[in-house]
């Protein structure tokens, strides 16, 4: 049987990592005492039913974890399953933004502040990220990137030279997206929001997309635009990124960007087959 021990750090995208894989089949379970491990394998084994494999979340939580993980999946292996352990992992600063978003209080159990308690949790984990049959650092996914990847892994399609591109649109007002590859600033073109009856409009409708991209200004930025985006796609994808996020934006994300981002898509579509358009800020852009 497969089993996927989940590791690492806390704000990593664990528990995205875990849902995207109960849907896929698997069954999970979340902080297992480290002593149980075998013996619960042992009895979805043998109980018969029909699950891809095993996924073990396994973390800081656990303190006896650090005392008996390395002998625990070498027993397991021994009685001739499959064990990876998939270690999880972003940038100090991006775990510290993701903290202060969901006001989660850190694992760590030391009176500290987040960011001590990052680093002291990176200490403890220090031992187990060499054990790691698969590192995935997610600093640069969004929730849905970051499920589609595990996806790729277990059904083991990440070994072909594939790439998702996934064009998004976005205001600037609500920050630029951190998953973001490329960023293109598109509040030099004509702004709809500014002609009374276009405002309540989006950029998905025709009479805005026409304003936005019917004239000098827009034209002339296309034709730069998306040759250079035609030598950039094949490059990326030759270096083996998995994924490449383009993000156009304008002030709220409603209207310029969004056409821009309907206009890329489109035609890197026609260029590269399968690509994501998302529109991020669209409706906030309305208030």
């Amino acid at each position: 049987m497969r089993i996927i021990v989940i590791t690492g750090m806390s704000g990593s995208g664990k528990s995205t990592a875990v849902r995207a894989l109960e849907d896929e089949g698997y069954y999970c379970i979340d902080n297992l005492p480290v002593r149980l491990f075998k013996r619960f394998v042992d009895l979805i084994d043998k109980s018969g039913e029909a699950f891809k494999g095993i996924v073990l979340v396994a973390d800081i939580r656990g303190r006896e974890f650090f005392k008996g993980y390395e002998r625990a999946f070498h027993t397991i292996a021994k009685s001739g399953h499959t064990v990876e352990i998939f270690f999880f992992e972003a940038l100090d600063e991006v775990l510290l933004r993701r903290f202060s978003e969901t006001r989660r209080r850190h694992p760590v159990d030391e009176q500290c502040t987040v960011g001590e308690a990052i680093r002291i949790e990176r200490s403890r984990l220090s031992g187990l990220r060499p054990l790691a049959t698969k590192i995935i650092d997610t600093s640069e996914f969004s929730v849905h990137q970051l499920k589609e990847f595990i996806l790729r892994i277990v059904r083991d399609e990440d070994k072909e030279n594939q790439m998702v591109v996934e064009v998004q649109s976005f205001g600037y007002k609500y920050g630029v997206p951190l998953e973001s590859s490329i960023v293109m600033d598109v509040r030099f073109l004509p702004n709809p929001f500014f002609v009374p009856e276009l405002s309540s409009g989006s950029g998905l409708e025709s009479a805005v997309r026409d304003y936005v991209l019917d004239n000098a200004v827009a034209a002339q930025f296309i034709s730069h635009f998306f040759p250079l985006l035609d030598m950039l796609l094949p490059a990326h994808r030759q270096e083996g990124k998995s994924y490449l996020t383009i993000s156009i934006g304008c002030t709220g994300g409603r209207h310029r960007s969004v056409a821009i981002a309907e206009a890329t898509g489109k035609h890197l579509q026609e260029a590269f087959g399968a690509v994501r358009i998302i529109h991020r800020d669209i409706e906030k852009g309305l208030k």
